[in-house]
């Protein structure tokens, strides 16, 4: 579920603005990165750019914003190849855009925001970096009802939810993540961006930028010419794997589906045999910024939901979705909240056992 790591605080991570008071406590922000793998072979990328070459914005939020706890989502485990947190509070993530692959490189200035993006996706990123970061989202429509939101809220002020507008790079991860636990998605994830994606563009010569290993996803054909047995070393069932290849052809009409409303996005996306409500919100949350979009069929969520707003950590989908009802509109940022609040039931059972497919 988006917004499932519980951050830590940082004192880099957030953006000060002067008309919204900050909290005493310090802002969240999602775990450091891992030190990055060893680098492994890619297939050819776009040509690096020399640091001066590299095209440049900065941008001012209207309010408080915290890079960390608006980005964090879009982050596949600690080691995920397509986005990197450094210890001074860089962020670097890689996109495969409209018009090819780029990175984008985010740095907290003061009140502002710098970024720099490389590659041929580098004009399209900058363009769209407020969207990105939540200029279109409107938290203040938020009204909450229970003291722990509204305490969560308070201490976090630079909490906004994101926008990409790329639907499948949030969608082939999801669907990677159906009915496994998060170690074996993430896994899952890594080898295949890795061995199947391209070398993500960068500052030329640059030596630390190339120890963050970073890679761009593959194209949708790409996707679907990686062969069974690949699938099989990455650890995915074939139930997993026939739904991606399923939706990578039809990429172009179901990137689609972040322009059209949460209701046609929803319906557009679960045409696709395969892709539930589960996989469909977990998707348009990042993809469309979708305040609403309640993540329903989660294993975890309701009871968590459950245990924050009403003492039952037994909770099930019906009864999460009671507890949201006053929230109607901004189901998804009530959870956020939820789980950003820190009031997560202690585990009582055993964790869902680990699959490996890759050793049969």
């Amino acid at each position: 579920m988006a917004g499932r790591f519980a951050p830590r605080s940082t004192p880099h991570a957030a953006v000060p603005h002067a008309a919204v008071p900050h909290a005493a406590v310090p802002h969240a922000a999602v775990p450091h990165a891992a030190v990055p793998h060893a680098a492994v072979p890619h297939r050819a990328g776009a040509r690096a750019q020399a640091a001066g070459d590299a095209p440049t914005r900065d941008w001012t939020p209207s309010g408080p914003l915290d890079l960390r706890l608006v980005l964090g989502p879009l982050r596949r485990g600690p080691a995920d190849p397509t986005f990197r947190i450094t210890r001074d509070g860089t962020v670097w993530r890689t996109s495969r855009t409209p018009a090819g692959p780029g990175t984008l490189r985010l740095v907290a200035r003061g009140d502002r925001i710098g970024a720099t993006a490389w590659g041929p996706g580098a004009p399209w990123l900058l363009d769209r970096l407020p969207v990105l970061l939540g200029a279109e989202d409107e938290p203040e429509a938020f009204r909450p009802r229970h003291r722990l939101l509204a305490l969560t809220r308070h201490r976090l002020p630079g909490l906004r939810l994101l926008r990409t507008g790329l639907v499948m790079e949030s969608l082939i991860p999801s669907i990677l993540e159906q009915k496994v636990t998060t170690d074996e998605a993430y896994r899952a994830w890594r080898y295949l961006v890795r061995a199947h994606g391209t070398a993500a563009p960068g500052p030329e010569g640059d030596a630390a930028f190339t120890a963050l290993g970073l890679s761009v996803m593959p194209d949708a054909r790409t996707w679907s010419l990686i062969p069974s047995w690949e699938w099989h070393r990455a650890g995915v069932d074939a139930k997993r794997s026939a739904t991606i290849l399923r939706a990578v052809r039809v990429a172009r009409r179901l990137e689609e589906a972040a322009a059209m409303n949460l209701p046609d996005a929803m319906a557009r996306l679960q045409l696709v045999p395969g892709i539930g409500p589960w996989t469909s919100a977990e998707t348009l949350q990042r993809s469309n910024g979708a305040p609403d979009a309640v993540t329903v069929g989660d294993f975890h969520l309701p009871g968590i939901v459950g245990h924050a707003l009403a003492d039952n950590r037994h909770a099930d989908d019906a009864e999460m979705l009671t507890l949201l009802a006053p929230y109607e509109g901004q189901r998804h940022r009530a959870t956020r909240l939820i789980l950003l609040s820190g009031r997560i039931p202690e585990r009582r059972a055993p964790r869902m056992t680990r699959g490996d497919i890759a050793r049969l």
